[in-house]
């Protein structure tokens, strides 16, 4: 339903609540035996376990993550392709997830969302987002609120490891032959967590 006009919205989708806890990766043996020997162990070792980088020469894995500014990975050069998006939502990096597939051979995918994200609970934001763009980028009021009344549907993410789950689950039935990881970037400590399916 569209909060302004009342009209359906296609592109609203309603996240069900799952349960999903997570799982700490402070020691090797903590990965998963189906991530061992992939660079989906290895980013997990070099971002949570300090593992001393080797040197690539192609991306190993394509890294889908929120664009939020509070989130940085410890990898090394050439190690992955990485898409940042609000809430680390790919449904509009479609061609680009292709692209890393395609073009740059790779085989597996982390999706990484983090708490506290700025997606989750949009409407909170509005009045700050409508008299942002109207100081910060010079937009009537009309304008502002039709631009979030128009976007906020499609990018508000309901509950951020719910919507992990549910973009995993949507991209392993898009890219089949492709090992997809769930994770979350907990800001307070900075590590990386896989969120146990």
């Amino acid at each position: 339903m569209d909060r302004k006009t009342g009209a359906s919205n296609p592109f609203y989708v309603i996240i069900k609540p799952m349960s999903a806890d997570l799982i700490k990766i402070d020691h090797i043996d903590r990965i998963p035996e189906s991530y061992l020997g992939t660079p989906i162990a290895e980013l997990l070792a070099y971002h949570n376990l300090g593992k001393t980088y080797q040197q690539y020469l192609q991306a190993q894995l394509l890294i889908g993550m929120c664009m939020d500014n509070r989130k940085h990975l410890s990898i090394p050069d050439n190690f992955a392709y990485i898409i940042r998006s609000g809430g680390a939502n790919l449904r509009y990096s479609e061609f680009r997830v292709s692209y890393a597939i395609a073009v740059g051979n790779v085989r597996h995918l982390v999706l990484i969302g983090h708490n506290n994200c700025g997606m989750v609970n949009l409407m909170a934001r509005k009045d700050l987002f409508i008299q942002g763009l109207i100081t910060n980028a010079g937009w009537t009021r009309e304008e502002a609120e039709d631009h979030f009344y128009h976007y906020e549907p499609i990018h508000e993410i309901g509950n951020e490891k719910h919507f992990i789950l549910s973009e995993t689950k949507r991209l392993r039935l898009r890219y089949p032959n492709v090992i997809i990881a769930p994770m979350l970037y907990l800001v307070e400590d900075n590590l990386l967590y896989l969120i146990e399916e």
